[in-house]
C-alpha cells in the first residue's frame, strides 16, 4: 500500500512539473497571429439531431467501455509528447531529449492559447453539461468544448512528429487518432469536437513552420531525435 502510495505521489508531482513547464513554455503564435473562429465553423447547435445522436453515441460508448478502456483515456489526459512513447520506442524519453522536451512544452503551449480562444468564442457546453447521464472518466471542465484542445495537441504533436521522423508517419496518425478517441471514453467531448480539432492542428502546424524560432528550434530537435533513436 505504502508503495502505491509513492508511486502515486511520484506521478501527481511528475505530471504537476510538466503542466508547469509548458503553462512557462513560450508560444510559438497565439490567437492574435491566428484566430480559429475565422476558419472553423460554429459547432452544431444543443438541440440539434446531430448534438441529440452524439449525445447518444457517449451514452453507448460510456455503456461498454472496459476497464482497460477507461485506464488508457484516464492516462491521455496528460497533454505532452511522450504518450507517443508507445510509437517512437524506448528511447523517446524526455530525460533524453531535452531540446525536444523544450520545442514540444512551446508547441503544446501554443495550442493551449489558440485553442482557448476558440473555445471561448463557441462556447459550446461539454457534453454532460447537456445531459446528466455521462458521468466523464476525469474532474469536470467547465471551459468549451469545440474543438477538443486534446485532439487538436495530438494531431499536432503527430504532424510534428511526423515530420521529424516520417519513417513512423502514419503510426504516429493512428496514435494520435487513439488519442483523441479516448476523449469520448473519458465523456469529455463529442465526435464532431474531435473531427474539427484536425483542422485546428493543421492550421497551427501551418501557421507555426512560418516561424524562424520554430524552424531553429524544430531542426535541432529532429536531429536530436533522429540521433536518439538510430535513424540516419
Amino acid at each position: 500500500m505504502r508503495k502505491t502510495l509513492v508511486a502515486l505521489l511520484l506521478f501527481t508531482l511528475g505530471s504537476t512539473f510538466a503542466v508547469q513547464a509548458a503553462d512557462e513554455a513560450k508560444p510559438f503564435i497565439t490567437s492574435q497571429e491566428l484566430d480559429l473562429t475565422k476558419y472553423l465553423p460554429a459547432p452544431p447547435a444543443d438541440d440539434s439531431a446531430q448534438t441529440q445522436a452524439e449525445l447518444k453515441e457517449l451514452l453507448q460508448i460510456q455503456a461498454t467501455r472496459t476497464p482497460e478502456q477507461e485506464k488508457a483515456a484516464i492516462a491521455d489526459a496528460e497533454e505532452n509528447v511522450w504518450r507517443f512513447a508507445d510509437v517512437m520506442g524506448p528511447d523517446f524519453d524526455a530525460a533524453k531529449l531535452p531540446k525536444t522536451a523544450a520545442l514540444f512544452d512551446r508547441i503544446v503551449a501554443t495550442e493551449d492559447v489558440v485553442d482557448d480562444h476558440a473555445k471561448k468564442a463557441f462556447n459550446r457546453p461539454r457534453p454532460y453539461m447537456l445531459d446528466e447521464q455521462i458521468h466523464p472518466l476525469l474532474k469536470k471542465s467547465k471551459s468549451g468544448s469545440w474543438p477538443s484542445g486534446h485532439s487538436t495537441i495530438g494531431y499536432l504533436m503527430a504532424t510534428v512528429l511526423g515530420e521529424m521522423v516520417p519513417e513512423k508517419r502514419n503510426a504516429l496518425f493512428t496514435r494520435a487518432a487513439g488519442y483523441a478517441e479516448n476523449r469520448l471514453v473519458a465523456g469529455f467531448h463529442y465526435r464532431s469536437d474531435t473531427v474539427m480539432s484536425r483542422t485546428g492542428a493543421a492550421l497551427i502546424a501551418q501557421k507555426m513552420e512560418e516561424q524562424p524560432d520554430f524552424k531553429t528550434e524544430f531542426d535541432a530537435a529532429k536531429a536530436e531525435v533522429r540521433a536518439q533513436l538510430g535513424l540516419k
